[in-house]
Parts: C-alpha cells; sequence; structure tokens
C-alpha cells in the first residue's frame, strides 16, 4: 500500500484527505492520504522523515510552502513562485512542484474560460504568486493589483509581460481584461468583494480562490454582470488532481473527487 499525505501546523481542516481518498477508491488504487502536523520549524525534518518512512508523496500547506523549498530539488515553476506544494519521493531525492498555479488554469479552462489575452490577478501573496505565473506560463499578459501597491510591482517584476498597480487601479485595469483571479482572502470572513461591481463586464471568465463560502460576492457580483463564474473550489480540486496525477500516473477521477470534496464544505 502506498501512503501520500499532508503536513501542515495547522492541519486538522484539510479537505485534502476525502478528495484524495476518493480517487484512490474510485480507481482501486491501494493507497492512503494522511496528515502529519510538524513543529512550525519542522519543515525539512518533515520532508525527510516521509522519505524515511517510505512515504510516496506530500502535500504541503501552510505555513512550510516556502521552507520546504530548501529540503527539496525544485522544478522550475515552484522555484520561480518560491513555493512548494507537492513533494515527489518517486525518483528517490525528493523534488518539490507548485499544483497552485495548474490548479487555477485548470480550473478556468473547465469552464471554457479561454486562457489568451490579458489577466488581473488581485493580491501578490503566496496564491497570487501561484496565479500569476500560471497565467502567464499560458501566455497570458498578467496585471497584478495589490492593496500595498510595491508589492505588485515586485511581483510583476518577476513575471513576464505583467505589470504591478494599485486596487484603485482595477476599474481601468479590467475594462478591456478577459479573466479576472481574486487571490487574496478577501470574501472568506465577511460578505464583501475586492473588485468594485461596476467595474465588472460580461467578457470575464472570474475564478475566486476563496472557497469558504462558495459564492462570495464576487461571484455573486460577477453573474450579475453577465461574466463566466468559477468559484474556489475548482482551484482547490485540480491542485490536488495535478499532485494525484503526478503521483500516481494515472487519469484522475475528477468526478469523484470533486463530490468528495463538495460534500464537506
Amino acid at each position: 500500500m502506498d501512503v501520500y499525505g499532508l503536513i501542515g501546523n495547522p492541519v486538522g481542516h484539510s479537505l485534502s484527505p476525502p478528495m484524495h481518498e476518493a480517487g484512490y477508491e474510485a480507481l482501486d488504487v491501494d493507497a492512503r492520504y494522511v496528515t502529519f502536523e510538524p513543529p512550525k520549524d519542522g519543515a525539512a525534518a518533515a520532508v525527510e522523515g516521509a522519505a524515511d518512512l517510505g512515504v510516496a508523496g506530500l502535500n504541503v500547506t501552510i505555513p512550510f510552502k516556502q521552507d520546504v523549498l530548501a529540503a527539496v530539488e525544485p522544478d522550475s515553476l515552484a522555484r520561480r513562485i518560491g513555493a512548494v506544494n507537492t513533494v515527489d519521493f518517486s525518483g528517490g531525492e525528493p523534488t518539490g512542484h507548485n499544483t497552485d498555479a495548474v490548479g487555477a488554469t485548470r480550473a478556468l479552462r473547465a469552464h471554457d474560460v479561454a486562457l489568451s489575452g490579458t489577466a488581473v490577478v488581485v493580491g501578490a501573496g503566496g496564491a497570487g504568486r501561484a496565479v500569476a505565473f500560471g497565467l502567464a506560463d499560458e501566455g497570458m499578459t498578467v496585471r497584478v493589483a495589490n492593496r500595498t501597491e510595491s508589492k505588485a510591482h515586485d511581483l510583476a517584476d518577476e513575471v513576464r509581460e505583467a505589470t504591478g498597480h494599485s486596487l484603485d487601479a482595477l476599474p481601468e485595469l479590467l475594462a478591456d481584461a478577459d479573466v479576472l483571479v481574486n487571490a487574496t482572502s478577501v470574501g472568506m470572513e465577511s460578505d464583501e468583494s475586492p473588485v468594485p461591481a461596476d467595474a465588472l463586464h460580461g467578457d470575464l471568465g472570474v475564478l475566486d480562490a476563496v472557497y469558504r463560502p462558495l459564492e462570495t460576492r464576487l461571484l455573486r457580483d460577477a453573474a450579475d454582470a453577465g461574466a463566466t463564474t468559477v468559484d474556489g473550489a475548482w482551484m482547490l480540486l485540480y491542485q490536488g488532481v495535478e499532485a494525484f496525477e503526478r503521483w500516481t500516473g494515472r487519469e484522475a477521477p475528477v468526478d469523484a473527487m470533486n463530490e468528495a470534496l463538495r460534500e464537506r464544505l
């Protein structure tokens, strides 16, 4: 039996175990998915211990996504993003990957949102970095808007064909944009949106990385404007799907994993 898992602190709230185990069950894979909660300075030791125990793969969540970089050989995308959320032990030495970027692009594609033209990414934190690099790698021109404008400029300087802006610039940035991604936590704890409703339009594909609640103020406003909307559970799903496929070498049973995920939201 193969063992996969998740390291984080805290980790008890994670939706990854039921999602992955639903995938194993659907494909009759002899595997289990478990959680580990190392001390907050224990990322490297956790990866080393997992390797010694024969764990086949790890997901990584807060606060370890940056610390794990030093304990693995990151691929090019993870190195550029500066964070690892998936570790693969199949090649001997652990390799590090970031599936958050692909989680966003696959979620958008699954809703028939074309990844061409211009994308506006709200937020320059960890999720914003992953999304910005992912969309830029698809060939999109990326505009990063952030509450602290200097951080938007810093991220844009690292991303191909990107520019940095303040949140005040959103109406102008969105006027001719094709994709909008909220990569902040705004909308999670209160019924508010980081984007003015009157800046939204029907030619947008809008992904909100927030998945609790599934229907955020931003997505309601976007739907009212006629935009295509994608809730954050789709991004969560597809980052897990990408890890599942990397580890098992098999096409993930997306429907089964999605059903298990949404049953717990």
